[in-house]
């Protein structure tokens, strides 16, 4: 790959390399655009808008109380653990001008799944949706948390909307369940004192970390890459230049469905779309197809970021194809396989070609995107953006040759600094002079267009979330009577991928019912096994290491 055969190819517009030095933080992103856009929306939720200006404020203030009152110094970790709502920017930004670590937790996360990462990261402080303060409640005395923001799905609404809207959740939809957590604090209480005190900004550069981004990552359990300030910052630049052909200064507005706590959502729609100046629409839940449909009537986007599955659910109803796609430009999927039927489908309903990137959260996410004037979907996942180096290589490490199958190498300044106190993991996927090794089996055709072919790893991907066979396993063997057990992913049309786990009975009453309901204990719900299938014993290598290859 040496002779770079995309180049020739490369998108008209777009530079070969980013200027790193436009910024020297994600904060500085932020109260750049918030200067220059002061009195455009920024983030609008359930029928309410908060301009750049009023961000700025508020942002300002949670991190003067992250510093003033909670004393946090730069570099400790804030856990945000809730779903697409207004809060999220709030906390986000205001942790970041503060020189604090953010930590995303998925807020769909069981107790088990909580624990370790709080502990893994060494969070001190959380915000939290009240909604799920119950698991945290559970779990908060094994962690070194002490702080505790609470927040509401109304708290900023106003007063009249958030009265209802906090009273329905409460008390008629029963969607908060009890809790007791000492010496917490309503986000609201928070802002306000953080707003009586002067707040003095961190001194931030590239090398500083902004995000421990929690993952399978390309082998292993669920830990935190720690994506820099210049990390975010090159592939916000690199997105940007992708993009800006057909993306506007402060006039574009993006559907942002996919939850921000992801990173594909986070630097594609929250930090992007911040660069340039565009309004985000907030979907909190967007398995309400109805009720999703339903709010983007009220918006004329151009732009919409999604995973397969979201594509394919709107499409399957009838009501998606009545709305206006008028000022509709820009349809990025990634996060898992675009299916061709999908977007063909998708390209014909909407008259926009679904355009398929790539990215890991090793690579905060950015790696590949295809060409924004392409007039189909290709299938690939596109050409290499700006300042990225690729290499496919055989199992010697060698490059192959233009069109063959190899481990997909990536090099650039989106790559990631390495995992959170994991040196070795570090290590298995990151060379001495910066290559990540992705674990993905890919190829380069004449047109310099890279193919996904394979995973090498055994890494499951549901939905565009990782799941490894590693925790299904332990999570598995937990119960009394499973002997042994292997987890592999088969295909499903709707998510890609799903859990499926081969069970060797300890007890021969052992049922399929009983080994998901254990699982759905431990387990977020998109790595619950849907398929078990018992057997007698399962295939081991000769020092008896079970083969998921065989089992696959």
């Amino acid at each position: 790959m040496t002779t770079k055969p995309w180049l020739k190819h490369y998108q008209p517009g777009v530079p070969h390399e980013i200027n790193l030095s436009t910024y020297a933080s994600v904060a500085e992103i932020f109260d750049v655009s918030c200067r220059r856009y002061q009195s455009a929306p920024s983030f609008y939720c359930m029928g309410t808008s908060i301009s750049y200006e009023d961000l700025h404020s508020y942002a300002t203030q949670f991190g003067s109380y992250l510093t003033n009152d909670l004393k946090l110094v730069k570099g400790s970790r804030v856990a945000i653990m809730m779903p697409n709502l207004l809060q999220y920017p709030i906390a986000l930004f205001g942790a970041l001008k503060a020189g604090m670590i953010v930590v995303n937790v998925n807020p769909l996360y069981t107790p088990r799944e909580l624990e370790h990462q709080l502990v893994d990261s060494g969070a001190e402080t959380i915000v939290i949706l009240e909604n799920f303060a119950h698991t945290l409640q559970s779990v908060i005395k094994k962690t070194k948390v002490k702080h505790v923001v609470l927040t509401s799905i109304g708290e900023m609404h106003s007063l009249f909307k958030r009265n209802i809207l906090d009273f329905v959740i409460r008390n008629v939809k029963k969607m908060v369940p009890p809790f007791e957590l000492d010496q917490s604090i309503r986000l609201r209480d928070a802002l306000s004192m953080g707003a009586r005190k002067d707040f003095i900004p961190a001194k931030l550069n590239h090398e500083d970390i902004a995000f421990l981004q929690y993952t399978g990552g390309t082998t292993g359990v669920s830990k935190g890459a720690m994506l820099t300030h210049g990390n975010i910052v090159a592939n916000v630049l690199q997105a940007g230049a992708w993009v800006h052909p057909i993306m506007g200064d402060g006039r574009e507005i993006v559907i942002t469905a996919l939850p921000l706590y992801h990173i594909f959502s986070l630097t594609a729609n929250c930090l992007l779309f911040m660069a340039i100046g565009g309004k985000n629409i907030l979907i909190t839940n967007p398995r309400d197809i109805p009720g999703f449909i339903k709010e983007l009537r009220k918006h004329r986007f151009s732009a919409f970021t999604g995973i397969n599955t979201l594509f394919n659910a709107l499409m399957n109803n009838s009501e998606f194809a009545t709305l206006d796609f008028s000022s509709f430009k820009l349809a990025l999927g990634g996060g898992m396989a675009v299916q061709k039927a999908v977007a063909d489908k998708w390209h014909k309903t909407t008259g926009v070609v679904l355009i398929q990137a790539y990215g890991l959260t090793e690579t905060s996410p950015a790696v590949a995107i295809n060409p924004m004037n392409s007039s189909s979907f290709t299938g690939a996942i596109g050409l290499p953006i700006s300042s990225t180096d690729v290499r496919i290589l055989d199992d010697q490490e060698k490059e192959v040759p233009q069109g063959q199958a190899g481990e997909l190498c990536i090099r650039g300044p989106q790559v990631m600094a390495g995992y959170w106190n994991r040196p070795d993991e570090t290590a298995k996927v990151m060379t001495a002079d910066g290559w990540l090794k992705t674990g993905d089996i890919a190829s380069c055709d004449e047109e310099g267009l890279l193919r996904i072919v394979d995973r090498k790893k055994d890494m499951i991907l549901v939905s565009g979330f990782n799941v490894y066979p590693n925790e299904i396993e332990d999570v598995v063997a937990l119960h009394s009577k499973v002997l042994e057990v292997a987890a592999v992913g088969v295909a499903n049309e709707k998510s890609g991928e799903v859990v499926k786990v081969f069970v060797v009975k300890r007890q021969e009453n052992l049922t399929e019912e009983e080994v998901i309901a254990h699982c759905r204990e431990h387990l977020t719900g998109y790595k619950v096994p849907k398929f078990v299938e018992f057997r007698h014993d399962l295939p081991k290598t000769n020092v008896g290491k079970i083969l998921r290859r065989e089992l696959r």
